[in-house]
């Protein structure tokens, strides 16, 4: 009887187990039905409303410094930046969406979307609406974001130079992207928005600075509020460039050209650094930054009439005048047409055919030799040599010897390479045959002959360095942000070497001497700190008191260790008032290099030393 009873009560919790299970289950059948039938499509829309979005993580640019890695030239600073998604906009809400945060952010009304118009309005990539954003900018968007789904925003870093227009041409600037950009370099990780180099070593070193960009995967839902984010890729910083200006001989090239259209070269012939280059007019690109005014700045620069835009160092050319003369005395040694004691009279003009090409001493220079023709500048024995003894051809050839018709491969975007016209160029150009009056003109580095201020430097290092040119070069050095290591370091190389004798140069160097001591800049480079050999030019450009003045020189002339000499070139276009000025700032210049002091300073020792009426 015992075994009966504990036999239904083992049943008894069986069947009360299996009742237990079925409850369960049904229950477990319940909520599938609910979560999948009932509740499905409430947590599909919520499944949509989650949006996973991929932020592009803007790396810092690379910085870049001067000659001793001590004055930032342009660096950034942290700022906000605001971003569309247009793909998450719902169909047919973008331009009301793009309408509403203008206004919120007090912009024009088509302020936004004038910027999304070019691109795809359906793309999920983000595009850059605005930038250097204030915190109030984004607390604003912030409380009002159940408006703005697509809106997103990240500190990004915002270009900044910290002097202006000084070292705008060299320097250069930074944009956004153009969608004509974009085609070019979208398959080398560019997108939408992003901020790349315009002009100058911003352009030209684009790759380096740029650093790399990094992804942050943000989790938002539909009313734009941020449920998770993780960085899947951090950024990585661009590298920093050290470049050979020295902040001092910049700064002082801006003073002593003052407001004048023209350009200042200042070169190491024996490296090819550039210890200045700097071109007028200028701009200030911090300008273009300012989310409200900058598309206005630009506009007004380009519109401008004496095109701040150009480096007139390396973009513009100009005929090289009196300059020339001595290519023409190279040629004319090298190829022994000529000895330095053979000489030619003067009278003031030179007739050449039924035409008379006239000197710039109306009254004429009388007898001259080599020395005195380079000295004084003697239109008339160059016209003789050129016509008579060289020709057009062996002129063109010695030309191309010191690098006229050639770019520099200066390490800057944009360079022109210039004219030197031969028979062939001209028939080519303008269909029309050479006459000789073309050789005479050429002779004094007029009629066709076009070259720029950084040629011009090369053509002096030619001369200082006994027969070749190194390459002008800005970047001395790429650092590392963060280690602080060079990555690498720039080495001078031969842009052209030529075989001509070294005396000669030699005796090119005494020529240029003269012209300080007894010739056409006596009275004008008047500096008592450094010898100086140069060479004056002053270009007809057609127009009534319009001239190019140039100076082209180097300093010391006496020294004996190559590594002190600078070569100077200052060109002041003939857009300006006639006043001989580049010599002028090339006495200021010099100057200033040797003894490092104060530009008003300079000034007054120049008058001390009875150069008052030049300033």
């Amino acid at each position: 009887m015992g075994l009966t009873v504990l036999g239904r009560k083992n049943n008894h919790r069986l069947v009360l187990l299996m009742i237990f299970v079925i409850i369960l289950f049904i229950i477990y059948i319940f909520r599938l039905f609910y979560l999948q039938i009932i509740a499905g499509n409430w947590y599909q829309n919520q499944a949509k409303e989650n949006v996973n979005r991929d932020i592009i993580l803007i790396p810092k640019r690379g910085d870049i410094f001067d000659t001793n890695f001590s004055v930032r030239l342009a660096t950034s600073y942290e700022s906000f930046s605001l971003y569309i998604t247009p793909g998450d906009v719902p169909a047919g809400q973008l331009e009301e969406e793009l309408v509403n945060l203008s206004l919120l952010l007090k912009r024009d009304n088509n302020f936004y979307l004038d910027k999304v118009k070019k691109y795809n309005p359906n793309t999920f990539s983000p595009i850059l609406l605005d930038k250097d954003l204030s915190f109030s900018d984004i607390t604003r968007i912030a409380e009002n974001i159940s408006n703005f789904p697509a809106i997103s925003w990240q500190k990004t870093p915002i270009r900044f130079y910290p002097y202006g227009n000084t070292y705008s041409h060299l320097i250069g600037y930074v944009g956004e992207i153009t969608s004509t950009e974009l085609k070019t370099l979208y398959n080398k990780g560019y997108t939408p928005g992003e901020i790349i180099g315009k002009t100058g070593l911003e352009k030209q070193y684009e790759k380096i600075l740029k650093g790399k960009s990094g992804k942050l995967r943000r989790i938002v839902d539909a009313r734009g509020q941020i449920i998770d984010e993780k960085i899947n890729k951090a950024p990585e910083s661009g590298k920093d460039l050290i470049i050979s200006i020295d902040p001092y001989i910049q700064e002082l090239s801006q003073k002593a050209l003052g407001e004048r259209n023209g350009a200042v070269v200042v070169l190491k012939p024996v490296t090819g650094e550039l210890l200045a280059l700097y071109s007028y007019p200028t701009y200030d690109p911090n300008l273009f930054f300012n989310s409200k005014t900058g598309s206005m700045e630009f506009k007004k620069l380009s519109l401008d009439p004496s095109f701040p835009f150009i480096n007139r160092a390396i973009q513009s050319t100009f005929p090289p005048a009196s300059t020339f003369k001595l290519v023409m005395s190279t040629a004319a040694l090298a190829e022994k047409d000529i000895t330095e004691e053979e000489t030619v009279f003067c009278s003031g003009s030179y007739i050449y055919g039924d035409r008379a090409f006239n000197c710039w001493v109306k009254t004429g220079h009388g007898v001259v030799n080599l020395r005195k023709a380079v000295a004084q500048s003697c239109d008339v024995y160059f016209y003789k040599l050129g016509a008579e003894k060289l020709g057009v051809e062996k002129i063109s050839q010695y030309a191309n010897m010191f690098g006229f018709g050639n770019k520099t491969n200066i390490d800057l975007p944009g360079e022109v390479a210039g004219i030197v016209p031969n028979p062939k160029w001209k028939k080519d150009r303008f269909n029309y045959p050479w006459l000789g009056g073309d050789t005479v003109n050429m002779s004094i580095g007029q009629g066709f002959l076009a070259v720029t201020p950084i040629q011009m430097a090369d053509m002096i290092a030619m001369i200082v360095n006994n027969g070749y040119i190194i390459t002008p070069h800005i970047v001395k050095e790429i650092k590392d942000p963060v280690s602080g290591y060079t990555i690498e370091s720039h080495k001078p190389e031969i842009l052209t070497a030529v075989n001509i004798n070294e005396e000669i140069f030699i005796k090119l160097k005494e020529l240029m001497r003269a012209v300080i001591t007894e010739g056409t800049a006596k009275s004008v480079i008047t500096t008592n700190k450094v010898a100086v050999a140069g060479k004056t030019g002053t270009g007809e450009v057609g127009l009534k008191d319009r001239f190019v003045s140039w100076f082209a020189a180097y300093a010391p002339y006496d020294t004996k260790n190559p590594n002190d000499i600078v070569v100077v070139v200052v060109l002041v276009d003939a857009s300006n008032n006639w006043e001989w000025w580049a010599p002028k700032a090339a006495n200021i210049i010099f100057h200033g290099i040797f003894t490092r002091a104060k530009y008003n300073d300079i000034i007054d020792e120049l008058k001390r030393t009875g150069a008052w009426y030049l300033y």
